[in-house]
């Protein structure tokens, strides 16, 4: 694409993600306001403890800081030795050395807070310059600086992304950026702006940087990725839909509702408090500099009533009882008792096993897409940066080589049904005797069972060293 068909496809998918933009907005007034504060005045924090509970669980659950929740396997099994599986292990732990030393969990949260909010999370994977700490450097691209398009994949592969930069940030950022004379005066005013393009060509992806200044169009970047460094995420999607749905979207009724309702008894409790009161207009009682506070002495005329009370309005009993209800019921949209830490004594084993269960049922169809369109997607990245660097081997996760193993917590609560069975056969075949349990080859099941349960290669024999012994 040309940078003038750049800058008119980013005008026709904003045209088209306006339709989203109100939904969002209102969702972000009652969720995450802004500091400087919001269009709504927020009187009900359930939907903001739940929606950050829910992302603080989804990166525990996920993606959780500095532990393995992803291992590298061949993807057939590795005849003779051992060296190729122990090889991708080592890969696999580069990579989470530079997950580690980078801002991945900083970032990863933010992302996690726009998905659960809007329903759509866009992060940015980008290397960093040599001589830092790690090779990868992550953002959290607000939603409102991107326009995304849904390619024939199903996927957002397609990510726009405008912003104004200052001076000193458009030159920092593209070194060789043609600068106006006198813009060194204010450098961090944003006076420049810029649309970034990343979108799908001849199995890789393209990348531009156009900058729209008075003169005229200029390309800033541009190149090839192996992989796309925008990777756009959605919670749940709908027919018909290019942007996903969030939690947030789904609580918006109830949590506008908790709002008005506690507003409204506030007002009755500084009205039970204070009181509404009636005065006669007597030539003696101004009302206006009447101050109804402790030991105050109010004049009146003789023979007048003064200041008296007026009756209030029957109470306001039943709203605990609607608010309590809209509580629970936002709290359950926004997965606040699954996905947290359960309270009251403690679960046992059993009880334990079946939580997980029914959390995998609950979200097997939103890991199922987190794990296509983000966990997949940003392993492939890094993995591609530390290619490109040379600190792994030419390794390609297209499944005839190597594949991708998911150890988060989430996606063993599979693993270990799995194993459980299995289990359960092993101890029946071994019930029935000798002769039944040799049919089985036991040094096989500890392999899988090994492989199920994400046990380190290092631990398990080759399957021709299993045979000698």
């Amino acid at each position: 694409m040309t940078p003038e068909e750049i800058l008119a496809r980013h005008a026709r998918a904003l045209d088209r993600r306006r339709a989203q933009d109100a939904l969002w907005q209102d969702c972000y007034d009652h969720v995450l306001p802004p500091a400087t504060g919001g269009r709504v005045a927020i009187f009900d924090a359930t939907a903001a403890d739940a929606a950050e509970q829910l992302a603080a669980s989804l990166l525990a659950e996920l993606t959780p800081p500095w532990s393995r929740w992803f291992g590298l396997a061949p993807a057939r099994p590795v005849e003779g030795d051992n060296d190729a599986a122990i090889a991708l292990e080592d890969a696999a732990e580069t990579l989470q050395g530079h997950f580690d030393r980078s801002n991945f969990a900083l970032e990863m949260h933010q992302a996690f807070l726009d998905l659960v909010v809007a329903g759509t999370g866009v992060l940015l994977v980008e290397e960093a310059p040599v001589g830092e700490a790690s090779a990868l450097r992550f953002t959290a691209v607000p939603l409102r600086e991107a326009v995304l398009e849904e390619g024939p994949s199903g996927r957002l592969d397609t990510v726009f992304r405008a912003a104004r930069l200052g001076s000193a940030a458009l030159a920092a950022r593209y070194p060789g950026a043609p600068i106006e004379p006198g813009a060194e005066e204010d450098a961090e005013a944003p006076r420049h702006r810029v649309v970034e393009a990343v979108w799908p060509d001849r199995g890789g992806y393209r990348f531009m940087a156009v900058l729209a200044g008075d003169r005229g169009l200029t390309v800033l970047a541009e190149g090839r990725f192996a992989e796309s460094p925008f990777i756009a995420f959605r919670w749940l999607k709908a027919p018909g839909e290019a942007y996903g749905r969030g939690p947030v979207a789904k609580a918006l009724p109830d949590i506008r509702t908790a709002n008005k309702v506690v507003e409204l008894v506030l007002k009755n409790a500084s009205i039970a408090a204070t009181g509404i009161w009636q005065a006669d207009d007597d030539g003696v009682l101004n009302p206006a500099t009447v101050r109804l506070e402790p030991g105050a002495i109010i004049p009146k005329a003789p023979g007048s009533s003064g200041l008296t009370p007026l009756a209030a309005p029957g109470n306001f009993d039943v709203s605990q009882l609607v608010l309590t209800d809209l509580r629970e019921r936002i709290r359950g949209a926004l997965l606040a008792d699954r996905l947290g830490p359960q309270r009251g004594d403690t679960m046992t084993a059993t009880e334990v096993l079946e939580r997980s269960a029914q959390t995998a049922r609950l979200l097997g169809a939103t890991y199922g897409r987190l794990q296509a369109e983000l966990l997949t997607p940003l392993v492939g990245r890094c993995l591609a940066i530390l290619r490109r660097r040379g600190e792994i081997p030419p390794l390609l996760l297209d499944g005839r080589e190597a594949v991708l193993r998911y150890r988060s917590p989430l996606a063993q609560v599979q693993g270990r049904a799995d194993a459980a069975n299995t289990l359960l056969f092993l101890q029946a075949v071994r019930a029935m005797g000798p002769e039944a349990l040799a049919q089985v080859d036991l040094p096989a099941a500890a392999r899988w069972l090994g492989r199920t349960l994400s046990a380190p290669a290092e631990v398990l024999n080759p399957p021709a060293q299993a045979e000698k012994e």
